[in-house]
């Protein structure tokens, strides 16, 4: 007996110091992680400059931040950083709640694949077959092709509207129907097909929103109801809603949304009655349940939501990288999906490994986060050896003051009715932006005479010049054109 008992003090001995070894170790790789953010370009010739994350936080001016690691198939780690507010009160904790934006879309796509595999939704029939009380418009991109769940969860079904702003504690908040038809109060146009659907990927919010109608016209629940039943509590999200507004009592631990110049959006945050597009409140904890999920279910061994064929058709690209609900890259082991967020005053990320049982999740509660968001990826990326967010190497040619000065001055675009200004000054070797309204700010370096980029994230910046040899035109990510102001030439 005293021999056995032995044996089993030294087997606990022994369970406890592996695991006060993974502990520590888990310890100094969050370390690691917290001291090895990495800017998105390197200038040949500088040093690599490794950056700590509240440092960055600083830098940025960004409250709060919250990040969920996965390895293995197991969350090894959640840990908050900073405030709910700028007013520093209350810390940021792994169950502080964060508006998760457009992430809220593949959680969403779940419930309606699961649907599908109840046979009470098909990819490939026309919405309108499901839709009861209002129809998606029929016109002359509709007359052979049409749109299917299929096409609006991988953004090819040919519907308007990217995205939405949401509304304030004093506005009205609009309907579904008055959402869907662009009608007061919502602050958002009609959702209709202006392309054939299928025939070109193109982002689109407004599609999700038509799915929000579909599944509550299908199963006679409210879309908060039916996402709790079929995918938040299977999953475990505990700490996940699709409430909007949010309850008042899950209101105590959530951070409040911030502008880019640090400042408070009115009411904290905005109210999403586009639930499905943008209405998910969450942690990244939570959203890594939803990443575990998706692995376990491909691999057969959980299947609380779908199959694992249809695990595996979600994660098929359809059109331009884009799944059933996530975006989805690589092959074989390298196999991910991932979505981005970005509601008023929130940015967030997901990124999971498909097959190699490895996700992040990270949260802020700042429209400054998807610049430090990238330079936490590219340190997760670093400290396990990802193929993906690494730093870009650049050369710059010398410029002196006099010749920036030569670009300098105010550019406008006009977006929606608001002109939008970009104030571009004369650094040392380099120009400096200023995004008038809201205050966000970047160093632009020059490739070339016309080509700069950004220091922090590698953004295209073209300038065009008019016959006389003067800049007129500046050309951001190849895709926004900005005149530079009368009397500036």
């Amino acid at each position: 007996m005293k021999k056995l008992i032995i044996i089993l003090l030294s087997l606990c001995l022994l369970i406890t110091s592996c695991k006060q070894k993974e502990e520590d170790t888990d310890i100094a790789l969050i370390d690691k992680i917290e001291n090895s953010l990495l800017p998105g370009i390197i200038i040949e010739g500088d040093s690599l400059e490794a950056y700590n994350i509240n440092k960055r936080m600083e830098y940025y001016n960004i409250p709060g931040v919250s990040i969920a690691f996965i390895n293995d198939g197991v969350i090894k780690w959640a840990k908050g950083y900073g405030y709910l507010s700028e007013e520093k009160l209350q810390p940021v904790n792994e169950n502080t709640l964060f508006q998760a934006a457009s992430i809220s879309k593949p959680v969403a796509a779940m419930a309606a694949l699961h649907l599908v595999e109840e046979g009470k939704l098909k990819l490939d029939d026309d919405v309108n077959t499901y839709l009861k009380g209002w129809q998606v418009e029929e016109n002359g991109f509709t007359a052979d092709e049409k749109v299917t769940l299929r096409r609006v969860l991988s953004h090819s079904a040919g519907l308007t509207v990217h995205g939405f702003g949401g509304y304030t504690a004093s506005d009205t908040v609009p309907d579904i129907i008055q959402v869907l038809n662009g009608e007061k109060p919502a602050n958002s146009d009609r959702i209709y097909p202006d392309t054939i659907p299928g025939t070109i990927y193109r982002y689109s919010g407004g599609g999700y929103t038509v799915m929000q109608k579909m599944l509550t016209d299908i199963t006679g629940m409210t879309f908060p109801a039916l996402m709790d039943k079929y995918v938040l509590s299977e999953i475990g999200m505990n700490n996940s809603t699709y409430e909007q507004p949010l309850p008042d009592e899950l209101a105590v631990n959530a951070a409040s949304a911030h502008k880019a110049d640090g400042s408070i959006v009115e009411g904290k945050w905005h109210t999403y009655p586009e639930m499905a597009a943008a209405g998910l409140w969450t942690t990244p904890t939570d959203m890594l349940k939803y990443a575990l999920e998706v692995q376990n279910s491909l691999k057969g061994e959980s299947n609380k939501i779908i199959s694992p064929g249809m695990t595996e058709e979600m994660l098929t690209p359809q059109m331009d990288a884009h799944g059933l609900g996530p975006g989805v890259g690589g092959i074989g082991d390298s196999l991910r999906f991932s979505h981005g967020g970005a509601n008023e005053g929130y940015r967030c990320q997901l990124l999971a490994f498909a097959k190699t049982g490895q996700g992040v999740a990270i949260m802020t509660n700042s429209e400054n986060g998807g610049q430090l968001m990238s330079e936490i990826m590219r340190s997760f990326s670093s400290v396990y050896g990802w193929t993906i967010y690494k730093p870009v190497s650049k050369s710059i040619i010398s410029l002196g003051k006099e010749d920036l000065l030569d670009y300098a001055g105010d550019y406008s675009f006009s977006w929606q009715g608001q002109e939008m200004i970009i104030k571009l000054t004369v650094e040392e070797n380099h120009l400096h932006g200023r995004q008038m309204w809201d205050s966000i700010e970047f160093d632009m370096f020059p490739e070339t005479n016309l080509l700069f980029f950004g220091r922090d994230d590698g953004a295209s910046f073209e300038f065009v010049k008019n016959d006389s040899v003067e800049f007129t035109d500046l050309i951001i990510q190849k895709q926004y054109t900005f005149k530079r102001k009368a009397g500036q030439l």
